[in-house]
């Protein structure tokens, strides 16, 4: 059976027969992947706890018909450990998991941006260098970009008008003018706009200048954007504080 070698990030895992587990990746160079891990669950297995959600791994797989098969599994760097221990890091980064993975829409198709944003936003939730939320929103709203769906926060959405603009309408791509304005838009304060650009730019500054009206308002935004685009909402998200 064909072997090969990948890093991946694990985003979840469920239970397979008495012992065993199938666990979900991102990869660095196949995408998603489904693999089952033999054994796993028996307190004798090797490897076990190196295969739990927020680890970034380096392994070893066999290539399967319908799923492949982890033989070998190297921690590369727990992220788990941090973030498992603080609820509000808890569930933010269990809602940058599912969006990684609702995000790479076909599995074995290399997604390299989509992985190293996810390791650079783990990274920084472990850290606890920002607040959990804000590391959230800003994975949310880069990770739609990667895939395609950048918001507008700058100029209309629709004619490309410079704002800055007070309506904004996720089916149509984030802030709309006055001419182009939708009904059903939102009209959220300045204040979060300009908190929702940072976000996406990675301003730092300005993100932690940020009250905390703006930044509900924001986050509704940001859940109402990528809610949009997956045609659902995510079931990690009503949990995130």
């Amino acid at each position: 059976m064909p072997l090969y070698t990948d890093e991946a990030i694990v985003l979840r895992t469920r239970k397979l027969a008495e012992a065993d587990r199938i666990i979900t990746l991102l990869t660095r160079q196949h995408g998603v992947v489904r693999a089952v891990a033999k054994g796993v669950r028996r307190t004798s297995s090797r490897f076990g706890s190196r295969l739990e959600p927020f680890t970034h791994v380096d392994l070893q797989l066999v290539e399967g018909r319908n799923l492949d098969t982890i033989t070998q599994a190297v921690t590369l760097a727990p992220f788990g450990e941090a973030i498992s221990a603080d609820y509000d890091k808890y569930t933010a980064a269990s809602v940058m998991l599912e969006t990684a993975e609702r995000l790479v829409a076909e599995e074995r198709e290399p997604s390299v941006q989509q992985y190293h944003l996810l390791i650079g936003g783990l990274r920084a939730m472990a850290a606890g260098e920002h607040r959990a939320g804000d590391v959230m929103d800003a994975f949310v709203l880069r990770s739609l970009a990667v895939a395609g769906y950048a918001p507008s926060f700058d100029g209309c959405a629709r004619c490309g008008l410079e704002g800055p603009h007070r309506s904004f309408h996720p089916a149509s791509g984030g802030v709309l003018c006055s001419d182009c304005r939708m009904p059903g838009s939102a009209h959220p304060a300045p204040t979060t706009i300009v908190l929702l650009g940072a976000l996406l730019a990675g301003d730092w500054p300005v993100v932690h200048e940020a009250t905390d009206r703006d930044r509900r308002e924001a986050r509704g935004l940001v859940s109402a954007y990528l809610a949009w685009h997956l045609e659902r909402g995510l079931r990690s998200m009503p949990y995130a504080q």
